[in-house]
């Protein structure tokens, strides 16, 4: 059974959170809560770990993961930017956005979009992420956490626990989390694509 961890939303305790860090360095899967919808993360270079949350969701070999990294200089490790990029991703981040750019080789050939090679990235605006993310040192593995048979995401981490308590290794109750997930843009072209409206205001995007 899951361990359940109530963290603070606005001031995690640092304890909790490193025993956090310690399931996902160990090849953890752990429920946690995002500025949008909860996910489901695991440590960045565990397989198995990654083929659990496949699982759990019913995801087939072409679904894009996300990287959920701490702050820009997270972002520059994994992906590909360039000078505009960088002012438009400052003016973002941290923000309820995910930008699909081309991988750098930091990123394992697994986790990459079969034919593009590219990553989806983001950096979510909420303490328990930004203490987790800084206890790990290193991006989160992430997917929403949304059932196979559901349209929205789970929000409420009682019925996670007794839905999903036999499958994953911890969840981290963070208080609600809302159902709308990130507004998703494409940056690998020669123009921002707008793939999915989400969170995210597009206005801000100046597109």
């Amino acid at each position: 059974m899951a361990q359940f961890f109530d963290l603070h939303p606005d001031n995690p305790q640092p304890r909790l959170v490193e025993r956090a860090a310690e399931i996902f360095r160990n090849g953890g899967v752990v429920i946690y809560p995002t500025d949008t919808c909860y996910a489901l993360g695991c440590h960045i270079g565990d397989k198995t770990a990654m083929e659990r949350i496949r699982r759990i969701r019913r995801l087939d070999d072409k679904h894009n993961f996300t990287l959920v990294c701490r702050d820009l200089s997270d972002i520059a490790t994994y992906a590909r930017i360039d000078n505009q990029d960088y002012r438009l991703l400052k003016s973002l981040t941290p923000g309820p956005y995910t930008f699909v750019y081309q991988a750098t080789k930091q990123v394992p050939r697994r986790l990459l979009h079969p034919k593009r090679k590219a990553i989806g990235i983001r950096v979510p605006d909420t303490p328990i992420c930004r203490a987790l993310l800084g206890a790990l040192d290193e991006p989160i593995l992430s997917t929403t956490l949304i059932l196979p048979e559901d349209t929205d995401p789970l929000t409420d981490p009682f019925e996670m626990r007794e839905t999903l308590g036999h499958c994953v290794d911890l969840i981290i109750d963070g208080g609600f989390c809302g159902t709308e997930p990130t507004t998703v843009v494409d940056m690998t072209g020669a123009t921002p694509e707008i793939l999915r409206a989400g969170m995210g205001p597009v206005e801000a995007l100046g597109l």
